[in-house]
């Protein structure tokens, strides 16, 4: 199957009022894993990179390439994503290389600051049809977004999509990153007002620290796309430690790494298909 693009799974998305999950690859395992599992629901799966992972790997064309080519095979669509570049450059890397949707992610900066180096990766992505996601409001680490002063606000959003040209934007409305409990409380009342106050879909970041619950709820309130990665994390990790404790005398990566694998892949499909689940179907 051919290369999707991150606008047509937003946009199916969007239009049947249903979350669309996004999920970071790693390596070429948790890449392979990652589409086998999306195989299995028979659904789309949009695939990330980050700009932490590709600093990682040593830069972004190796692993790029190699999701590019393994998406390309799979039996459903799937798109290609750089996820939470902070560097303009990566940014425009990643178009040129066939990525599906950037996300710039300006929100360390101050407002005036972000917009316009949002419109500026905006600018070249939109030139060569990519889709273009940004944040605003901070969806910081463990408990950063929980403070009451980094929530979005729903006027300034508006402004902020004017203003850069933006398909997507990621809000940050309770959620935190590298979350490992699923304890984190989302303000459903704000992503409501987001949504009926914007034009272009939400993205949720922090999803691992939010339970199933809580992520239909939001879907509900108006959220479209669904970040995850450390709690796939966890499920790779923990067949990866089980493995090694029952064979302590291991040194085949391969044999441990196929056990993080296929544990990934069951919990990849159940939540692309809990995603994508019509509450009024």
């Amino acid at each position: 199957m051919t290369l999707a693009t991150t606008r047509e799974l937003m946009d199916h998305a969007a239009t049947r009022g249903v979350g669309q999950g996004a999920f970071n690859v790693v390596h070429l395992e948790t890449l392979e894993a990652l589409i086998a599992g999306a195989e299995e629901a028979g659904l789309p799966v949009i695939l990330q990179i980050s700009e932490n992972c590709a600093t990682f790997h040593g830069g972004l064309e190796p692993l790029a390439l190699a999701s590019r080519a393994a998406a390309e095979k799979a039996s459903v669509p799937v798109a290609l994503h750089l996820d939470h570049a902070e560097s303009e450059e990566l940014a425009r890397q990643a178009v040129d290389l066939g990525f599906g949707s950037v996300m710039f992610d300006g929100s360390q900066l101050d407002y005036e600051q972000n917009v316009v180096a949002t419109r500026r990766v905006s600018d070249y992505a939109r030139a060569r049809g990519v889709y273009i996601e940004a944040e605003l409001g901070k969806v910081g680490g463990k408990d950063g977004a929980h403070a009451p002063g980094v929530r979005t606000d729903p006027a300034e959003a508006v402004a902020f999509v004017a203003a850069t040209g933006v398909d997507s934007l990621a809000v940050a409305v309770g959620s935190s990153h590298a979350m490992t409990e699923r304890n984190a409380f989302l303000d459903l009342a704000l992503i409501s007002r987001l949504k009926a106050a914007l034009n272009v879909p939400l993205v949720l970041h922090g999803s691992s620290g939010v339970s199933d619950a809580s992520i239909v709820a939001a879907i509900t309130a108006g959220m479209t796309k669904i970040n995850v990665s450390t709690h796939l994390n966890g499920f790779f990790t923990r067949a990866v430690r089980e493995y090694l404790v029952a064979d302590p005398a291991a040194v085949d990566s391969r044999k441990y790494f196929k056990a993080g694998r296929a544990a990934l892949v069951p919990e990849v499909s159940r939540l692309l298909r809990l995603f994508a689940d019509r509450p009024h179907a």
